[in-house]
């Protein structure tokens, strides 16, 4: 019998982006950790990178090489925050977010 693979909402995919970032503190992440870490495809990191930075959660700071690189802004950081709250009510109820 294979165990049942786990449904992430939208939602979730992009809070583990965001802690991926988070993690990683001021030097921001790349694509690349961030990819491995929310465990995404390509298109669907890009995708969901475009969102965050068009909705102001992340930035891109760059780096002299010009090689992409992600941090949290104000906004995200208070995101997680309040997404935090939400995962531990809905837990209490047993509700998966």
């Amino acid at each position: 019998m294979t165990k049942k693979r786990a449904y992430r909402s939208k939602v979730r995919i992009l809070a583990d982006m965001m802690r991926a970032i988070q993690i990683e503190g001021e030097e921001g992440a790349g694509p690349t950790k961030i990819l491995y870490s929310a465990n995404l495809s390509h298109d669907r990191l890009i995708q969901y990178i475009e969102e965050l930075v068009e909705k102001e959660l992340i930035e891109d700071i760059g780096t002299e090489s010009s090689t992409k690189v992600y941090v949290l802004t104000e906004k995200g950081r208070e995101f997680l925050r309040e997404f935090a709250k939400v995962e531990r009510f809905s837990e209490a109820f047993g509700i998966d977010v």
